[in-house]
């Protein structure tokens, strides 16, 4: 029997408290969901704020959506992402990423070469860690010699958001799985899912986690909500790696991979994630009154109880 896919909500973004935070992780919580997500952008750091939300809000999984790793050296993350899971309670899936060059190189003046050979590195010295608190790794780009001391919970999940292929592959070799954001179901279903679990396969690991956040909205105006996406999440359409899946897609912008429609239109394109492999959906909901935000809302919660 095929498990049953995971429903999350992925964080608004609209309130940049802490507070804020607090409040939707808890709604979430309340709603019955698996699990809550925040962003690293530009705004409040997220595993900062998972710290709060872990002690405030006791039973959900909580998950950053994703820490872009070349600002943070790999023992720096590990230690941040240890105190935060033990503030939770052990409820921490950490999301990292490679990161965007115009971010890397535009904002920080870092290099951004070779970046599948960067996570590589990265990971080798990550997850031991995460996982077993020592690690002596010499890489061409990154070098640690080193032991943390965190108390209980000593060890954290861990997915890649990867995309493409090689990505893809070292997601299924370290950690858990990947995490994907504006990927479509024909990508998911042709690239990303068939990709990993072979990977994981092949090296004898645990079948992996595919979390797949999308836009979402429930209403009776599909030409206005999805006009309000393509101004919404524009950037992602000029963004190199996450334009290479709208290509292998075969649509224009992200608001042609956006889950719009009536209550059962979107329930139904979700609820088929699940036929593919996708583990766990997470909801980025978009509504524009409060009649859709309500609607998305009610169409995800009855998700959980297909």
């Amino acid at each position: 029997m095929t498990k049953r896919m995971n429903i999350g909500i992925f964080g608004s973004q609209n309130d940049s408290t802490i507070d804020g935070v607090v409040a939707e992780a808890a709604q979430a919580e309340r709603d019955g969901f698996a699990s809550y997500w925040q962003s690293q952008i530009f705004g409040l750091d997220a595993l900062s704020t998972l710290s709060v939300v872990g002690r405030e809000v006791p039973r959900i999984e909580l998950g950053t959506s994703v820490i872009p790793v070349y600002p943070r050296h790999p023992m720096m993350l590990a230690q941040q992402a240890l105190t935060a899971n033990q503030a939770a309670g052990g409820r921490l899936t950490l999301g990292i990423g490679l990161g965007h060059k115009v971010v890397v190189e535009g904002m920080t003046g870092m290099s951004f070469d070779k970046p599948v050979r960067h996570m590589k590195e990265y990971l080798s010295i990550l997850m031991p860690l995460i996982h077993n608190q020592k690690v002596s790794f010499a890489g061409e780009a990154l070098t640690t010699h080193a032991e943390l001391t965190v108390g209980k919970p000593q060890s954290c999940g861990v997915v890649v958001a990867a995309l493409g292929a090689q990505m893809l592959k070292l997601a299924a070799a370290f950690t858990e799985g990947t995490l994907t954001w504006c990927t479509g179901p024909e990508t998911l279903r042709t690239l990303t899912v068939p990709t990993i679990v072979q990977a994981a396969e092949q090296l004898g690991r645990p079948a992996p986690r595919v979390i797949a956040a999308l836009p979402m909205c429930v209403t009776k105006n599909v030409a206005e909500a999805k006009a309000r996406a393509a101004k919404t999440f524009v950037v992602y359409g000029q963004l190199p790696s996450y334009r290479a899946m709208l290509d292998h897609e075969g649509v224009a912008g992200p608001e042609d991979v956006a889950i719009i429609g009536s209550a059962s239109e979107v329930f139904d394109r979700v609820a088929a994630l699940q036929e593919f492999g996708v583990t766990d959906f997470g909801g980025v909901e978009f509504g524009g009154t409060p009649d859709e935000a309500h609607d998305t809302r009610e169409v995800l919660k009855s998700l959980l109880k297909r």
